[in-house]
């Protein structure tokens, strides 16, 4: 069944500025700048007030509905990121052989070696924008930062992905490198 116009609602907190030029959203905060190419989806994006953005499906159906949802989210994930920021925790798990990670600062990558007691160098690229740090205080943890929720997952994604065991029981060979904690960089005061 078609909806006539179905419409949602996202705020805009005080300190950041959002832009948005033929759906391509600009968001600016303390933290910086990202940007969002949303021209794929056929909606209106609009600026009713000063502090609000609202996005509305004219003849929709479900499938088109359900996009408005996902555009609110991305865009509140932007704000989030320039706010906030976003920080990935991940934790090294091994039975026998230890893993052992390099980090590269020139080419913005992670070697990741001794993975199953195996030869094989693993090298895995981060996106851009994407900050990775090998914990000091804690064994075996890298912590991964940035603005952009989407370049930080998917680079914690790549390196878990990389460390995937094949050919064995992943019942019994549970080594890799997992994430452990998901979280902003800016924590919220109580």
């Amino acid at each position: 069944m078609k909806h006539i116009q179905k419409e949602d609602i996202v705020t805009i907190p005080e300190g950041v500025t959002v832009a948005i030029k033929a759906r391509n959203i600009t968001v600016t905060g303390p933290r910086g700048t990202l940007t969002r190419d949303m021209r794929h989806i056929q909606m209106d994006i609009q600026r009713p007030t000063k502090n609000t953005i609202r996005v509305i499906v004219w003849q929709g159906g479900r499938k088109h509905i359900a996009c408005i949802r996902t555009v609110c989210s991305h865009i509140s994930n932007l704000i989030k990121g320039v706010t906030k920021g976003y920080e990935y925790k991940m934790r090294f798990v091994y039975a026998h052989f230890p893993i052992s990670v390099n980090i590269n600062k020139e080419d913005n990558s992670v070697e990741i070696r001794n993975f199953l007691g195996e030869k094989y160098v693993r090298k895995v690229f981060l996106l851009p924008g994407v900050d990775i740090v090998q914990t000091i205080g804690t064994k075996d943890e890298l912590v991964l930062t940035g603005n952009d929720l989407t370049n930080v997952s998917q680079s914690a994604a790549s390196i878990q992905q990389a460390t995937r065991v094949r050919n064995k029981d992943i019942r019994k060979f549970l080594d890799g490198i997992y994430v452990s904690e998901k979280s902003t960089i800016i924590k919220d005061v109580i």
